[in-house]
């Protein structure tokens, strides 16, 4: 999967910009599936099986973090607004891409110590212009960070894993999968980032039985790091908990007991703060029980996000294990 995910990752998609990673995606996941569509807000729709048994929603979202412009100074400095949880610390010296192929660096006013973390209306973008007329973006315009895939041992180093690597799993749980008595609807979701919009717009459209949401997720496997029990290594971790919503019970032991039966190794995850498409998908209509797939990931939100290649490969194996046979969410 190494080629796919470097693919995606390196895709530009900020909030309401995923085209080229949709693009990407339905490219790899047609073939597998037996319907596919596009949402009204650019989400793709892949069904497998339409009309069989349960329909159970699988979401990964397709966006990324990143910035908008908001203002070009007379000297072409570009001013900015963040799109999703965009750290302060990760900016100065980081560079940024734009729509075609246009790139800046972050820098920040002087009066910001050397050290400390700019606030955003403390940061600017230099694109080497030396005036409005010399600088190629305009107010209004979506940038991304920009960064090259690296592999580090067994693991995977890039902007953006979060949440492509999410969208990696599904499509090849899709390629393995062959057939299901569950109708499956994979739901490449955009603008996540920013408030879990296209999923629930998506999971009012297919009106689910059952939603996972494939994610990444925090570790406590750094020095001094947070008190977290999940590691890098450690397999695919079941979500119980997080900010935005609690798993079902019933998904959670599901998840549990198809892992268990098919030996792969899992993690159980309660994560204090943040939250995935599984939230929206939980209140849409009269409500839906959810789970999440959760990918271990260190440095989330920043430009060198690090995922661990087994907890990938063991993140397929447990969905597939979980669609391809019926869902009936009564103890087997």
């Amino acid at each position: 999967m190494q080629e796919l995910i470097q693919r995606l990752v390196e895709a530009f998609g900020p909030s309401g910009k995923e085209d080229q990673v949709r693009d990407i995606v339905r490219g790899e996941i047609e073939p597998y599936v037996d319907e596919i569509s596009v949402s009204p807000l650019g989400g793709l729709h892949a069904i497998v099986n339409p009309g069989g048994g349960t329909k159970i929603m699988v979401a990964a979202h397709m966006d990324e973090i990143g910035v908008i412009i908001s203002h070009v100074d007379g000297n072409g400095f570009a001013r900015f607004h963040k799109i999703g949880g965009v750290f302060p610390q990760t900016l100065v010296g980081h560079r940024v891409r734009f729509e075609g192929d246009v790139t800046g660096v972050i820098g920040a006013e002087a009066s910001v110590e050397i050290g400390d973390a700019p606030k955003l209306a403390e940061a600017f973008i230099d694109f080497g212009a030396s005036s409005v007329a010399e600088c190629p973006v305009r107010v209004g315009d979506l940038g991304a960070f920009t960064r090259p895939f690296v592999k580090l041992g067994n693991r995977y180093v890039a902007k953006s894993l979060d949440d492509r690597v999410g969208v990696a799993v599904a499509i090849e749980a899709a390629k393995r999968l062959r057939n299901s008595p569950n109708e499956v609807q994979f739901a490449f979701t955009t603008q996540e980032e920013v408030g879990l919009r296209g999923a629930r717009t998506s999971a009012y459209g297919l009106d689910p039985d059952v939603g996972i949401a494939l994610d990444v997720t925090r570790t406590g496997d750094t020095p001094k790091g947070i008190k977290m029990a999940i590691e890098l290594g450690g397999g695919p971790a079941i979500k119980v908990r997080d900010s935005g919503s609690l798993s079902d019970p019933r998904v959670v032991d599901l998840m549990v007991r198809r892992a268990e039966a098919a030996h792969i190794p899992y993690q159980l995850e309660v994560l204090q703060a943040g939250t995935t498409d599984a939230t929206a998908i939980q209140l849409t209509r009269a409500g839906v029980p959810v789970g999440v797939i959760s990918i271990p990931c260190r440095y989330i939100h920043t430009p060198s996000e690090m995922v661990d290649a087994g907890d990938v490969e063991n993140s397929v194996k447990l969905l597939v294990e979980i669609l391809k046979a019926p869902v009936t969410l009564d103890r087997e």
